[in-house]
């Protein structure tokens, strides 16, 4: 009896692992499938030589994957390009040039892309192509176009600057660096650098480390659509792009002092205004501690072609590293209040950017926060 009774025990043991073995492997095939279906969509994937998704769609109507490999140097070739032709007959669409190259070479962006962004400049300068002929049996521009877009599409163009008491007009980059001028900075590209604070996940920013304080500015002209506390992020403040495209995160600010005066959710804000200071707060469900070891800057661009992505397990996060460096040559200058603890900055400027959402805002009968 009592052999016939570990028999039995074993068999029902062995029934037990084979059924658990059984569950994982149709999770494991259930993840796999629901991972694909993340990337792809119900629509097509499109996919570089090699074998990145570099277009996923869902129902064929937003992009839902982008990774942003534009380098610095080729950022400056094509927005230097696209500004000294700006009145010309033939004007140079940057984006354009960096989405030409970008579907030529799979999104990779080397030593060699500056050349042939010149190259191809050449090309449409002399009148005998023009980027729609050379595109269009690019299979993958039409993507390129519209991510590249989506990170710089409202980075360039025209504004008025006040100066010596007048307001003249400028044609040329728009966006800044989110640190003010004459304040000093370190920064490397961190971005998907492991996290473990709550959870174990990649880094999906760009840290700037300086000193508490430092004037933080607004990279380009939006609302603020979140502002207060995470306890990853700390104080915090979100601002929409106004075509809704980007969502711009600027984290760990200063503890009991975090915000622009005034500042609050729903406030228009122009690029290059100052809208918090520089801290180390987060890492705390409680309000207002100090538990970053570094006194840093974290802002991060997420891209959005679809509301369903904006909170949600399909977010689009991209690597701000070269592009802070390009930001670098547009720095806005701050200058302190009397001896309160708030900066300002010094040369304001009029965004048509701005004057149209406002207008938009009022024709729609609604309030604009200042």
């Amino acid at each position: 009896m009592k052999r016939k009774g570990f028999m039995q025990a074993a068999v029902r043991a062995e029934l037990i692992l084979l059924l658990a073995l059984g569950c994982v492997c149709i999770v494991r095939e259930l993840s796999g499938r629901w991972q694909e279906s993340a990337r792809q969509g119900s629509g097509r994937a499109w996919e570089s030589e090699d074998g990145q998704a570099v277009e996923v769609t869902a129902d064929g109507n937003y992009i839902k994957w982008v990774e942003f490999h534009v380098t610095c140097e080729a950022m400056t070739a094509a927005y230097d390009l696209d500004v000294a032709t700006y009145q010309d007959e033939i004007h140079f669409n940057w984006i354009a040039l960096l989405a030409y190259v970008g579907a030529k070479n799979g999104g990779k962006f080397d030593k060699n892309s500056v050349g042939e962004i010149q190259k191809t400049a050449e090309k449409l300068q002399d009148g005998t192509t023009t980027i729609e002929k050379l595109t269009e049996d690019m299979e993958y521009y039409d993507y390129y176009l519209e991510a590249y877009t989506a990170v710089l599409g409202g980075m360039v163009g025209e504004f008025s600057l006040m100066e010596e008491g007048s307001w003249h007009r400028y044609y040329g980059l728009k966006a800044f660096s989110p640190i003010a001028a004459g304040f000093d900075y370190s920064h490397y590209d961190d971005f998907g650098s492991s996290r473990s604070y709550g959870y174990s996940r990649p880094h999906l920013g760009h840290d700037m480390m300086g000193m508490i304080g430092t004037p933080i500015i607004a990279v380009e002209s939006g609302y603020v659509e979140a502002l207060g506390w995470n306890q990853y992020g700390g104080w915090r403040i979100g601002i929409r792009s106004f075509d809704g495209k980007r969502y711009y995160y600027y984290a760990h600010l200063r503890q009991n002092y975090p915000y622009a005066e005034g500042l609050k959710e729903g406030s228009v804000v122009t690029a290059g205004d100052v809208i918090g200071y520089m801290g180390h707060t987060g890492y705390s469900a409680k309000e207002n501690v100090n538990n970053i070891k570094t006194v840093h800057l974290h802002w991060g661009l997420q891209l959005i072609f679809d509301e369903s992505q904006k909170e949600s397990d399909n977010e689009i996060w991209i690597d701000c590293y070269e592009l802070t460096k390009f930001l670098y040559k547009n720095r806005s200058k701050a200058a302190k209040v009397g001896d309160s603890r708030e900066w300002k900055r010094v040369v304001q400027m009029l965004d048509p950017a701005v004057e149209d959402y406002q207008k938009t805002r009022l024709q729609n009968g609604k309030t604009i926060a200042k």
